[in-house]
């Protein structure tokens, strides 16, 4: 069954909307790509307009921002500490906007979208 982005069914109340047209592919959902731990692996997925959007699927290296000499560099990822958006995935070390990685140089916050942005950027907290 195809996740649909369209207006649901039922009201607020429970009651049904009358059905006046069918679906349409650009309501259409996907899947979130729920970026992992593990070694680079990036899907490109064709957007509206014939954009497109570069997902990571897995990845081990970060562009971490160091505050205090403000500068970038790239650091190699051991683990997930934290994740806001669900507690269960960091046991399955799933990288989302906000979570909290250990890396090389500390502990950093995930400051980019990896499915959607196709980068791991963060910035070091200590």
């Amino acid at each position: 069954m195809a996740l649909s982005q369209a207006r649901p069914r039922r009201k607020l109340s429970g009651a049904r909307y009358k059905d006046y047209r069918k679906k349409k592919q650009y309501e259409l959902g996907r899947d979130p790509s729920l970026t992992k731990l593990g070694a680079k692996r990036i899907h490109t997925v064709r957007t509206m307009g014939n954009s497109r959007k570069f997902r990571i699927l897995s990845s081990n290296i970060a562009n971490l921002f160091d505050p205090k000499s403000k500068s970038f560099k790239q650091v190699k990822i051991s683990t997930t500490t934290e994740n806001p958006a669900n507690r269960h995935f960091v046991r399955r070390n799933i990288m989302t906007k906000g979570s909290v990685i250990n890396t090389e140089l500390g502990k950093a916050r995930v400051t980019s979208r990896p499915g959607q942005d196709g980068v791991i950027n963060a910035v070091l907290i200590s």
